[in-house]
């Protein structure tokens, strides 16, 4: 097992994939990392919907999320062709819902890394998620009720490598 912060380092966005599907085992350790994460309160209320990237819906997300943003011909849909994606929804009652969905898909993204799989986590299909369509979508994906879209991630097996982003320490940092 890696130090988890060689795997921090190392972790980027992952914008292709083999079509090799994800094992059984690799796909449960992604979910339990996410349901390991904590939450406020310890609400544990967000819910994980897993998809194989050639489920109907995720065709009719794009479709939706290039409409509002008026793309007429995208290179690759929003997850790139990924074999899994899950979708990250939360009570939408509970004020720290989308807080608690982002520290769960870090925790799978950070365990994807370690696992050596490609992930890119998600937020593009906000709009479409939580637009016209939402009642339609979160049925779709048998959200829990009151439940809303926080985020997603895709998963697989990496086509390309790209180096993790760099940044500037000193200007993104204050000390007091």
């Amino acid at each position: 097992m890696s130090n988890v912060m060689e795997v921090i380092k190392k972790r980027s966005s992952t914008r292709g994939y083999t079509s090799e599907p994800l094992t059984e085992e690799e796909l449960n350790a992604l979910i339990h990392a996410g349901l390991q994460a904590p939450t406020a309160a310890n609400r544990q209320e967000i819910h994980f919907t897993v998809l194989n990237g050639d489920n109907p819906i995720l065709a009719e997300l794009e479709e939706e999320k290039n409409r509002l943003r008026e793309i007429t011909a995208p290179l690759h849909n929003f997850y790139y062709e990924a074999p899994t994606v899950i979708i990250l929804s939360a009570d939408s009652e509970f004020r720290w819902s989308a807080l608690d969905a982002g520290i769960a898909v870090e925790n799978m993204a950070l365990a994807a890394e370690e696992l050596g799989l490609g992930n890119l986590i998600i937020g593009c299909i906000y709009d479409a998620m939580r637009g016209e369509k939402k009642a339609y979508f979160s049925q779709a994906l048998k959200f829990p009720e009151k439940y809303e879209y926080e985020i997603a991630i895709a998963f697989g097996h990496k086509a390309v490598l790209k180096e993790p982003h760099t940044y500037d320490a000193d200007a993104q940092v204050t000390f007091l």
